[in-house]
This record gives structure tokens, sequence and C-alpha cells, in this order.
């Protein structure tokens, strides 16, 4: 007899009255109630069994699925694979004594769960070993409802985990990896892949509860050309790679689809695992086309290499306070993310000699008419129309500042925006003056014409 049919025995024998037809027509019912996709016959009988108060004692199968879980459940085992695991994290009872959790989310072929690994059970051998995609068994966990009411495994002391190697219909995590462009609002728990587009930066923040708290940001670029903003919260920069090159591929395992203030965003937290193609540092060589100061004193330079690729360097170190613009310099950075380089007090940068091979800034200015969408570009231009500001409001309420400016040359008119610090740089322009712009960036504005953006990089400099 199954272990399916043994169940309904054990249930007909704690409720008199109750015939095997009656239950399956329960299981029915139950199935049909719930919708589609979301019960097994197994899954549905525990649910009926919980109705009439009664508890099916026993381990369930190891092959049940993980959409059979239900609150309430006890001693239930099951095999499933690994999709992500945060570090353990300490914390207070209401009595003062200290207590350890670490969570987990486990994948099967239908469903995903999160698991709940409590005190001794966050610090079991081996678990930091464990990998996404390890195949696993849960042995005598139990059962209870999330905040959001979805079923949560628990490991606590009478539970245990164990890795296993035996063959499973259980997907590989490259089976379930989707590319960005396929996301769609209110999927969670899924391993999402993309290539970076533009920089990685971290940020800190106060969360409501007054407590501060990290995040990192990035976009990634989907086949099909899209772009979706990342916040992986609860992360920092020694979550990836110190170096990692531009148009790297990455993949986030165990994020979450919602819709933030530029469209559908990808979120994740800090067991969010990052895989990032990295590389090895090596010493770059460019041409300093302009540098800029920051309120705080960090050098903000805008650079180019012989190739013509152009490079952002933030120096908080003063490292490169030999240099002016126009300088050959070679440095070799701390980190470097695409064309985002990071210098501090371990990086090194030392001036050489003119190389007639790297472009100079007159070298690299663009004419207007040939500016095309998503490059950067120098520009030299006269300003035609008085700068403007104004006051810009957010989907979420934050008032920031835009102002804009119309700029012509010889080739093409165009406008040039600037944001927040960046908008103070523009309002200090004025009708009629001559401008050289390094570092802006070209996108698309209203009714499909270019606009030109300044970047916390660029910088204007008044023709005399």
């Amino acid at each position: 007899m199954s272990e399916f049919e043994n169940l309904i025995d054990k249930l007909l024998e704690q409720k008199s009255g109750l015939t095997r037809e009656d239950v399956k027509e329960q299981i029915n019912q139950k199935k049909e109630k719930i919708g589609a996709g979301y019960l097994t016959d197994q899954g549905a009988l525990f649910l009926i069994a919980s109705d009439y108060g009664i508890t099916l004692s026993g381990p369930l199968k190891v092959e049940m699925s993980i959409k059979d879980l239900y609150a309430g459940a006890k001693e239930i085992s099951l095999e499933t694979r690994v999709l992500n695991l945060s570090p353990a994290k300490q914390f207070s009872r209401k009595d003062g004594s200290p207590f350890y959790l670490r969570t987990m989310t486990v994948y099967d072929t239908n469903s995903t769960a999160s698991v709940k690994l409590w005190d001794e059970k966050a610090n079991l051998p081996g678990i930091e070993n464990l990998k996404p995609g390890d195949l696993i068994k849960i042995i005598k966990a139990y059962v209870k409802s999330d905040l959001d009411g979805s079923p949560t495994i628990n490991i606590g002391s009478g539970s245990n985990i164990e890795t296993t190697d035996t063959n499973s219909e259980i997907p590989t995590i490259d089976t379930i990896t989707k590319d960005v462009s396929e996301s769609q609002e209110g999927q969670k728990d899924l391993v999402m892949s993309g290539i970076i587009d533009g920089a990685i930066s971290g940020m800190e923040f106060t969360n409501s509860r007054g407590k501060p708290g990290t995040a990192l940001r990035m976009r990634l670029k989907g086949k099909d050309g899209s772009v979706m903003r990342v916040v992986l919260w609860g992360k920092d920069e020694s979550s990836i790679p110190n170096v990692i090159s531009q148009s790297a591929k990455v993949r986030l395992l165990g994020v979450r689809v919602k819709s933030g203030n530029q469209g559908l965003e990808i979120h994740g937290n800090d067991a969010t695992i990052i895989e990032i193609e990295g590389g090895e540092i090596k010493p770059i060589i460019t041409r300093i086309l302009s540098i800029s100061t920051t309120e705080t004193g960090r050098k903000m330079i805008l650079a180019v290499d012989s190739k013509k690729n152009t490079y952002n360097i933030s120096d908080s170190s003063n490292s490169t306070s030999i240099c002016e613009e126009g300088d050959v310099i070679e440095c070799m950075p701390t980190k470097v993310y695409g064309n985002s380089i990071t210098l501090d007090e371990n990086s090194f940068v030392r001036k050489l000699d003119n190389d007639k091979n790297i472009p100079s800034l007159s070298q690299l200015r663009t004419k207007i008419n040939d500016v095309k969408v998503d490059e950067s570009y120098c520009i030299e231009s006269i300003i035609l129309k008085v700068p403007e500001r104004r006051e810009v409001q957010t989907k979420t309420g934050e008032s920031i500042s835009l102002s804009e400016m119309f700029v012509e040359d010889d080739t093409g008119q165009i406008w040039v925006k600037g944001w927040r610090n960046q908008a103070r740089i523009i309002d200090k322009c004025e009708l009629g003056e001559i401008v050289s712009i390094t570092g802006l960036n070209a996108k698309a504005g209203l009714e499909g014409r270019i606009e030109l953006f300044l970047s916390p990089f660029s910088k204007i400099i008044k023709k005399s």
C-alpha cells in the first residue's frame, strides 16, 4: 500500500463515519477551492486532517513536494535543492538571552520555500559549505506560517539537514536561471542573469526602525536590450570582486521583482548570492581629461586610454594630487568595476611622459550631430538659452533639482541637463558663453530626441 493510502487509513481510524470515497471527494473539493497548481492529493489530505483537528503522525515521504507544506505540519522530511543561504545572525529574546538564526531558500520541481535554522542548527557542521544547487534532505522539521502567510520550514533541536548525491528530478540552478528580460512583477525566489550596464555603487541608509544599513545598486541588461535597476539590501562592496570587467555577466540567486520609481526593479537581501565574472587588477594607463572635487574633498577624474575607452576615477586618498588635466598617468587601482576605478591609500599612481597614442580632450570632442544614445561624450558649444532650474517630484514624493540649458555647435542643437549636484554646475553658466563639457551621457528624451546629462564626473569649462 502506498504512503498516501496509509495516510488515508490513519485519518479514517480517527474520524468515524468517514469513508475513503468521502475523503477522496473532499480532496478534490479542497484542490478545486485552493486553485490549480498548488496542491497534490497528499497535501490536500493533510489540510483536511487539520480541518478535523487531526494530526497525521509519522514523517512524510522524502519525495513530497514543497507545495504540500502547510502551517502546523510536524516532523516533515523532504528532498530539495539549495537556492541561497544567509549568514547566521545573533538576536536577543525578550529576557535578554541570545539566540542565532540563519535563513535559507530551497526549491524543488514546482515551488520554493524559506527555511529557518535556529540556535545551534544555524551553525551546523558544513552548513557554510553549502552551494546553490546542492541537493539536501531536510529531516524532521516543522512548519510555521511566515509574516506573509506562506509556510516556512523550521529546523530546530530535533531536526537536521544532510547533503545527498542521489539522482534527482529537481532541476539544477542553470536550468531555473532566467534572463532579466523575462521578469514579471510579483515573482520571488528567482535566479536572474544579465549583463552589467554601467557602474556598481554602494549606499548607506537608515531603515524605518532607525537602524543603519547598506545596499548595492546596479543595472542589468537583458538579451532583448532592456535594462533593469537592481537593489541588493544588506549587501556592500565586500560581496563583489575587486575587479569586474566591462559588460560582465551577472547572476543573482534569490531575488524578487517589484515595481519601482522607474518601472520594474529587481530586489535582493543579505541572503542573495551574487555571481560576477571577475579578473585580475592590472595597471591602467590613461590621460586625464578633467578633474573636479566634491564637497567632501573626493576627486572625480574623467580619463581616457589609448583605445579611446573613458574611465571614471574616484580618488578619496589624494593619490592624484601631483596630477593635472592633460597628464598621462599609470595607476594600480584598488577596485575596477567596468570603467569605474577606485583609488585609495592602497593604490599606486605615477605620472608618465606624454604619450601621443592617447588622445587629448580636443581629439575626443564630438559634434552634436554625431551624438548617439547610450554613449558618453565631450562637446564644445555655445549656450543659446539661459539655464533654467526646476524641482521635479519623484513617485516616492522626493523633490529633486533639475537644471537644463540649450546649446549648439555648427552641426546642431541639444539640451544639456543636470540632476541634484550637477544642476548647480549648469546654474553657473550664462547665455552666449562658449563652454567645453566633459563626461556627458546621451539618453533618449521626450519625443525620441537625444539629450545630454551631466554625471558626477562631468566638468564645464568656460572658454575665454
